[in-house]
């Protein structure tokens, strides 16, 4: 099924913590409807970016993984099932294009490996890279579908509605903050598989 959630690792993230100022003003010291109004509208503005940082932190986890590998080393399969360090990171992009483009009414001219013209789309090839692809084009590419994500991000306010459509329809209205926090949490959960990866090519362990 096409569920699009699979992408993450700590290394290199900040300690957020609570976002900044989020507790900052917190009706304790209210002055009126303006004053209030304004607390929450920073407040949402510190926890969009502190989510928006910890998105880009497990990209930023996957890519490191890539580092320094020859493009043999990047595409080849490190498991039964066929994991690689190349096709993570394309799939990460691939999910946040998805997530990020058609949930919130934001389409993009990129188009999805499964969409492709005559793929299956049980082949999985947002997993892998294709023959027709080089190391360069999938970088270049999920680089488009992160570029086309942050500004969705950027444009929308944190409780933006949107619609999931390959999930249940009794749970397929989402917000961007849920979507972000679903997507950060996905790709987490992916740099941890790409950090074991790479520990068995070379030894390189994760900083995290």
């Amino acid at each position: 099924s096409r569920s699009r959630e699979r992408p993450g690792d700590h290394t290199g993230t900040k300690d957020f913590g609570s976002a900044p100022g989020l507790l900052a003003g917190s009706g304790r010291e209210r002055t009126g409807p303006t004053g209030w109004q304004g607390c929450q509208t920073r407040a949402m503005a510190d926890l969009k970016t502190a989510l928006h940082d910890h998105l880009r932190a497990q990209r930023a986890a996957l890519l490191l993984k890539l580092e320094g590998l020859s493009e043999r080393e990047a595409r080849l399969p490190r498991t039964p099932t066929g994991t690689n360090l190349l096709g993570l990171y394309k799939h990460a992009a691939a999910c946040e294009l998805g997530y990020f483009g058609e949930t919130f009414g934001r389409p993009s001219e990129l188009v999805l490996p499964w969409e492709v013209e005559g793929v299956d789309p049980d082949d999985n090839e947002d997993m892998f890279a294709t023959e027709d692809e080089s190391m360069v084009d999938v970088l270049a590419w999920s680089r488009a579908c992160f570029d086309h994500a942050d500004a969705t991000i950027e444009a929308l306010p944190l409780e933006a509605e949107g619609r999931v459509a390959w999930w249940p329809e009794d749970r397929n209205t989402v917000t961007l903050g849920q979507i972000i926090v679903h997507m950060a949490l996905d790709e987490a959960r992916h740099a941890g598989h790409a950090d074991i990866i790479r520990e068995t090519i070379d030894g390189q362990k994760s900083m995290g």
